[in-house]
């Protein structure tokens, strides 16, 4: 592998097997390294450091891809996977829906129809 950092830019363009070929070449680098910095005192941390980011951009990268693979299957499904849904507070979650909390009871429907809000006027002086 190279000894620049990956760019993120540069990973859309690639497939799912050039992606988890990367990862792999990333992670034996990544081994290779941490066996010279036990064995030599090599300053080579900046390099690890590097190559940690770059693995966990090539793995986000493949993870986004795959998810956006899984909203298109799923598009006009009945139901989504819980973790595909929109991820809101269990508030919210719990919350009624608009035409749940439109629905009244026939019994507060009748005593509305049957004894109205008085209206008031007060005259000024």
């Amino acid at each position: 592998m190279s000894t620049s950092k990956v760019k993120s830019g540069e990973l859309w363009n690639k497939s799912k097997d050039e992606l988890v070929k990367t990862v792999s070449d990333l992670k034996t680098e990544l081994g290779q390294l941490r066996i010279q910095k036990i064995t030599s005192s090599g300053s080579k941390l900046n390099r690890i450091h590097d190559l940690r980011k770059s693995i966990a951009r090539t793995l986000t990268v493949i993870n986004l891809k795959q998810r956006s693979q899984l909203r298109l299957f799923y598009k006009n499904k009945k139901y989504l996977p819980l973790d595909l849904r929109p991820k809101q507070t269990r508030a919210i979650r719990r919350r009624l829906s608009p035409a749940e909390q439109a629905k009244t009871l026939e019994k507060t429907k009748k005593r509305s129809t049957h004894f109205p809000q008085r209206k008031y006027a007060v005259k000024a002086n």
